[in-house]
């Protein structure tokens, strides 16, 4: 009996040792987040240039219209802004995108961090990677493998809200005030797209985009997202993701003040441009390559973190979750062979047990010596 307890305490001490070798060369290293996915081929997008805003909120009333949203005012200002059309505080259940406005101090010139103000859209970015996708347990968050456009499907959703805590840009929001609660987001008018019969048969849309089809001839059919398309300036710009980031690059490396056409509606199309000096930019684009990249771009003459942009990592939210989910399933198979190992041991010493002579079957009795 104590032959086969050593062995047994010999081999467990082995087994673990083995097993415990490789949790803990994966526990001194960092989880790795997972290799970061690519845009979809044929991604369409926004860029939004910020030194051209106006602030005319003609997006907002543009967005609540082709949505059939209603018009907001929060409590606190109800009484004494009675009359306003809208007065939306930030992007909500009812309100899909915002127009919010950056101050400091004097407020004395537009896009200037020091003494100034500035214009910031807020909406969906349709990240490349979407963590509302990632966390959503019904598949209700879904992103279009050709054009890229992050939906939502209601009659799949089940309210667990997951999708709201996940978002890095604080996007979904969830409609508490309505009888049977819903998520809302902005899904890039992927209703009005839909109109377009290259919306309608991918095949058709990745032709056409292969091909380089001209915008104006790719979207002539059907209207283009509502923000882009009642955008004075130009400063809401709609087209493919490759195109938008070639024009934003573009601007960049234009001086400051110097006279520019602005596309407006959508870029290639055939809508007057907009002359207008160009602005001092932020050399960051961001959108780029924030969580993981999205399909919007964002110019601005003021740092995009005093704008109320965050501030991310260049991987996703989902990326290192299921890169640490990995790790750990990965590492769970050293504890099961452990398990496993002695187990066998187990059963192998209880078997020798029994077949020590002189030790009395099961149901005998000892002899008395």
């Amino acid at each position: 009996m104590d032959l086969s307890r050593r062995h047994f305490l010999r081999g467990a001490v082995t087994a673990a040792a083995t097993a415990a070798a490789a949790p803990i060369a994966e526990a001194a290293a960092p989880f790795a987040p997972r290799e970061p996915k690519a845009l979809p081929p044929k991604a369409i997008g926004m860029l939004y240039d910020s030194t051209q805003c106006i602030g005319c909120k003609a997006c907002v009333a543009a967005c609540k219209d082709a949505n059939g949203k209603p018009v907001e005012q929060p409590q606190h200002l109800a009484q004494w802004n009675e009359g306003t059309w809208d007065t939306a505080e930030d992007i909500s259940g009812k309100t899909l995108n915002v127009i919010r406005v950056y101050q400091h101090g004097t407020m004395a010139e537009k896009d200037r961090e020091i003494d100034g103000y500035a214009f910031v859209k807020r909406h969906c970015l349709h990240c490349v990677d979407p963590s509302c996708i990632s966390v959503c347990p019904v598949s209700a968050m879904q992103k279009n493998p050709i054009t890229g456009i992050v939906t939502h499907d209601p009659d799949a959703c089940i309210g667990c809200r997951y999708c709201v805590y996940g978002c890095p840009f604080n996007v979904p929001h969830y409609q508490f005030d309505e009888p049977f609660g819903r998520i809302a987001k902005c899904q890039l008018c992927n209703h009005i797209l839909a109109e377009n019969p290259l919306f309608s048969d991918s095949e058709n849309l990745t032709v056409a985009a292969q091909a380089r089809t001209s915008a104006t001839e790719l979207w002539k059919r059907s209207r283009i997202p509502a923000c882009c398309d009642v955008c004075p300036t130009g400063a809401s710009l709609f087209g493919w993701v490759d195109e938008l980031q070639a024009e934003a690059e573009r601007r960049q490396a234009l001086k400051p003040g110097e006279l520019y056409e602005f596309p407006r509606g959508l870029l290639g199309g055939d809508r007057p441009g907009q002359a207008a000096p160009v602005g001092h930019y932020q050399p960051h684009i961001y959108g780029e390559k924030e969580s993981g990249g999205t399909q919007v771009r964002y110019l601005t003459g003021v740092p995009h973190e005093k704008l109320g942009l965050p501030t991310l990592p260049d991987h996703s939210f989902a990326a290192v979750s299921e890169g640490m989910q990995h790790t750990l399933y990965k590492g769970m198979i050293a504890p099961l062979a452990l398990f496993g190992g002695l187990v066998v041991l187990a059963r192998r010493s209880a078997k020798q047990h029994e077949e020590e002579p002189g030790d009395p079957k099961p149901g005998e009795k000892e002899r008395p010596s």
